[in-house]
């Protein structure tokens, strides 16, 4: 931790000069990115092969299913998921299908139960994904039993997140996929956390959502009574690690910083500069002194909707109902500033795109991020090897 502290202080350092210096982090041009890039079927069908089916993708944490026999059961992007917890305690990911005629085993949402029991016909399955029984058997004639397992989803489970690859067959090895961010997410120690609830919010192209989340460029226009009050408009500090973000955003107070030792600078999150840790290409994290919020962005059913799951999570379970009402209505507060404010303008983007308007948008050198994001989804559409690894900065 002490080495984890001394990389904040640094940025905190650097964030303090941008309030002072009226300046921001930096790409070395501006960047054209095509409007069909939000438009076009083919290329929306694309990302989520190429990208949400092949990469490891933050589904629950680790505290969803705290129990033996807890599970999860969820649609993403219209595929029926169930994450189980085994009698063995270890996480484990699968199509949620009867391998009989293909109904639901699990229903959605969360539970606990060692085993499934199809609704359609009875068939049974352990939550190891095994089948157990075939409803009058005798009368059904000869299977291979083994190929009428549940279908399972490569699962991997650290620093208190659970991932699955939506794909089976592939490898995954969470700890590589974070990278530099593990130690960033292990220091958090989500696992000890209380888990408070989630709600769903619909908004514009996955795409379009998540380039809100990427930039502190529109708080002064967007966010000038919530945000911006606490945060000032374009500043913000940029890592990258592979394709992930950690993204820093200085507060008014950061000035205040100067006062204290300059080895104590790091551990002042939330108390003169806030991070948002973004997990490509879905997953961003904001810890705040009231709450913890993170957003899950999945497309949607069309190319010009998405799906956004908002997940609410404490470091620990309010004692009192006057301490969980304060945290349900903080909570609230930080859901509708996102709909209200981010997901309504996303809306008018998306129709502003659909208008014909214009053929490119352009994202600053002061939206390092943004341009970041999408070189990204370049580097995973091309299947040629060809585009070069994406650097945040050249």
């Amino acid at each position: 931790m002490t080495e984890l502290y001394a990389k904040y202080g640094d940025i905190a350092e650097r964030m303090l000069h941008f309030v002072e210096s009226r300046t921001t982090d930096q790409a070395s041009a501006t960047m054209r990115v095509p409007v069909e890039n939000y438009l076009n079927p083919q290329r929306w069908e694309q990302e989520k092969e190429r990208v949400f089916k092949r990469l490891p993708l933050m589904l629950a944490l680790s505290i969803e299913l705290p129990e033996k026999n807890d599970f999860k059961a969820m649609q993403i992007m219209g595929l029926p998921v169930v994450i189980t917890r085994g009698k063995d305690m270890k996480a484990r990911a699968f199509l949620n299908v009867c391998k009989h005629r293909a109904a639901h085993l699990a229903p959605e949402g969360k539970g606990n139960c060692s085993r499934f029991s199809c609704p359609y016909h009875g068939w049974t399955y352990s939550n190891d994904g095994k089948l157990l029984g075939i409803a009058e058997a005798s009368t059904f004639g000869e299977v291979d039993r083994n190929d009428l397992n549940m279908t399972e989803l490569p699962c991997d489970e650290v620093a208190g997140m659970i991932f699955v690859i939506l794909t089976p067959g592939l490898e995954i090895d969470a700890k590589a996929w974070l990278g530099g961010m593990y130690e960033d997410f292990a220091a958090l120690k989500l696992e000890d956390w209380y888990y408070h609830k989630s709600r769903e919010m619909r908004g514009a192209n996955w795409k379009v959502a998540y380039d809100g989340y990427l930039e502190g460029y529109h708080f002064a226009a967007a966010h000038k009574d919530t945000v911006a009050p606490r945060s000032p408009s374009n500043r913000a500090h940029y890592e990258g690690f592979g394709p992930h973000i950690r993204l820093g955003f200085p507060q008014k107070s950061i000035v205040d910083l100067k006062g204290l030792p300059r080895d104590e600078w790091g551990r002042h999150e939330n108390d003169g500069y806030d991070f948002i840790r973004m997990l490509f290409p879905n997953f961003a994290l904001f810890l705040a002194p009231e709450m913890c919020q993170f957003a899950q962005l999945f497309p949607g059913d069309a190319p010009n909707t998405n799906v956004t799951i908002m997940n609410y999570v404490f470091p620990t379970q309010p004692e009192t109902d006057e301490e969980m009402q304060k945290l349900d209505e903080m909570c609230d507060f930080f859901y509708n500033v996102v709909e209200e404010e981010d997901y309504f303008l996303g809306l008018k983007v998306q129709n502003g795109l659909e208008s014909g308007a214009m053929t490119h948008q352009t994202f600053g050198r002061n939206e390092p991020g943004n341009q970041f994001f999408h070189k990204w989804i370049e580097y995973y559409l091309d299947e040629t090897g060809q585009t070069p690894m994406p650097v945040m900065k050249d």
